[in-house]
């Protein structure tokens, strides 16, 4: 068996079998493949697909190109995983949520590389949490407060760390296949026993419609069941931010305003149906809308937010900036963006609203910027809001006077104001349980 072969197979639209796509992941991990024979059969898996057979096997072999966490002694664990998106704060409102239930979080999560910050920079900017404990540490922690989200300490899935690059620099990474087994080798690597996948569709998401992102679900879902892992997708709209914050210690102050009652609707509606499918998987209740009760009641008795002060506390971080987040460090200028005309607001580009939002500093454009958590948007009006001239849109938190002017004028363009209130999207568009 050698890699050409292996390209010259993938290229005449042949399946490849279980040993030679272990054969590729191992061999590229180690080395012994180059970049360019790994990019030829990227392409080539890129042009002519792949089978379902053929994708869970490519999951499968990246899962265990690393470490493997084994997370058995802390029970039923249910993940979560979010395909991406603008304003994205779910984890840290449903994390809490769902361990007041006595289910256990364990969750390794990564920072972000674009938009926005990932999870990881949004914890970090609560002064003195620490996302880098030792995996004995991570799973004491959980035993201890029934949840941890900690950065990625672990080799999780090596090989798709090398082949997501890879992917980048030769434009292949809308694919199906690859997104899919990307995303599931890290989900498997992670260690939990069940799945709840977010799967964001529209302008500031991976898919941009519904299409896509449904056979984007069913792969995932196919892969994760055939890996003994029960996974639910959820598909929800990513067509413009999700809330109204979006920066790194921005979104950290709305999901504290979320936790103690003040919740944005788009925001809770997608916070329900997620969290209901991980208490049904975990056996907290069978009745979905049964399960969304219970959850606004532990917001409503003050059991989520408690959860979230306990899980700070335990990691280090200073709950003071919980309890009045108005010690949070603010950036230097907050500019309010205006509506030139009266109307309703038609679209708010959702992609347009996150690269903003990153050249103010809450994104990374390179692995090494350094994010600046106070800088973003807080979004005040959004579709189908009715605005009259001279309103406030939005303010731009930023800490560069001249970068502020200009990144609001920006944002003011993104939205688009209509005379005719627009038909409004759903934002649970489908769920495939």
């Amino acid at each position: 068996m050698n890699i050409q072969e292996i390209i010259a197979k993938k290229r005449d639209k042949l399946e490849l079998n279980k040993e030679e796509i272990e054969y590729f992941i191992t061999n590229y991990t180690n080395g012994s493949i180059a970049d360019y024979q790994a990019a030829a059969l990227v392409m080539a898996i890129y042009i002519n697909g792949m089978s379902d057979e053929e994708t869970t096997n490519l999951t499968l072999a990246m899962a265990n190109s690393g470490d493997i966490l084994n997370l058995s002694e802390l029970g039923t664990v249910v993940d979560k995983h979010s395909t991406g998106g603008i304003g994205d704060k779910v984890t840290l409102i449903l994390a809490p949520i769902i361990a007041s239930f006595n289910i256990p979080v364990a969750k390794m999560s990564g920072r972000g590389l674009g938009y926005t910050g990932g999870t990881i920079d949004k914890l970090e900017s609560i002064p003195g949490y620490k996302t880098n404990l030792k995996i004995e540490e991570f799973i004491q922690n959980v035993k201890q407060n029934g949840i941890s989200i900690i950065g990625q300490t672990l080799n999780l899935a090596p090989a798709d760390k090398k082949l997501y690059a890879l992917r980048d620099v030769i434009s292949a990474t809308e694919s199906i296949p690859l997104i899919s087994s990307s995303i599931m080798s890290k989900k498997i690597a992670a260690g939990a026993n069940k799945i709840v996948l977010d799967v964001t569709c529209g302008s500031g998401a991976f898919m941009k419609n519904l299409k896509d992102a449904e056979n984007l679900a069913n792969m995932m879902k196919k892969i994760g069941n055939l890996a003994n892992k029960k996974t639910v997708c959820v598909i929800t709209n990513m067509e413009e931010p999700l809330g109204k914050a979006v920066g790194n210690s921005l979104e950290v102050i709305e999901a504290v305003e979320f936790l103690k009652g003040n919740m944005q609707q788009d925001v809770k509606e997608v916070i329900l149906e997620l969290g209901s499918y991980m208490m049904k998987l975990a056996n907290k209740g069978e009745n979905i809308e049964e399960n969304k009760k219970k959850i606004l009641e532990n917001i409503e008795n003050g059991k989520a937010f408690e959860k979230f002060k306990n899980w700070i506390s335990s990691q280090g971080g200073d709950i003071s900036f919980l309890k009045n987040t108005n010690n949070f460090k603010k950036a230097k200028y907050v500019l309010p963006v205006v509506a030139q005309s009266n109307g309703y607001v038609a679209s708010l580009n959702a992609q347009k609203v996150g690269t903003i939002s990153m050249n103010l500093g809450a994104g990374r454009i390179k692995k090494e910027d350094i994010i600046s958590p106070e800088v973003g948007i807080v979004l005040e009006k959004k579709i189908g809001s009715k605005v009259q001239k001279g309103e406030v849109l939005a303010y731009i938190h930023a800490n560069n006077e001249n970068l502020a002017n200009i990144q609001a004028k920006n944002l003011q363009m993104v939205y688009e104001i209509k005379d005719q209130k627009p038909e409004l999207k759903k934002n649970i568009l489908k769920v495939i349980a």
